[in-house]
């Protein structure tokens, strides 16, 4: 999986930059951030921007990464997500649980 990694202030940013989010790239996503938290990168903000479709194996190395975010007090904000992508979030209730936000900036603020 290709992903671009930049550091804004406290944030790791990461951007995918695959198109698709699924089980042929969901478990070395998890393995990446991971090793990321476990080097102490303990807030994070992942941006959607350029993935289309996302799939349930993704989502849930997504939950796996924000429990383990959370057991170091850390924190998971998800950006740039399409119409698609946050009806999913919706329809699961994931929505309740992460943090969904328009962009980095409004992240980061």
């Amino acid at each position: 999986m290709n992903i671009n990694k930049q550091l804004r202030g406290k944030y790791l940013v990461l951007t995918i930059e695959d198109k698709d989010a699924n089980l042929s790239n969901s478990s070395s996503f998890k393995e990446l951030v991971v090793n990321e938290i476990e080097s102490g990168s303990i807030h994070l903000i992942i941006s959607f921007e350029q993935v289309k479709y996302i799939d349930s194996s993704f989502l849930g190395a997504l939950v796996a990464i924000l429990k383990n975010l959370v057991q170091k007090n850390g924190s998971l904000k998800l950006v740039e997500l399409n119409s698609d992508i946050i009806n999913l979030f919706e329809l699961t209730r994931l929505d309740k649980i992460f943090d969904l936000r328009a962009s980095v900036e409004t992240a980061l603020d």
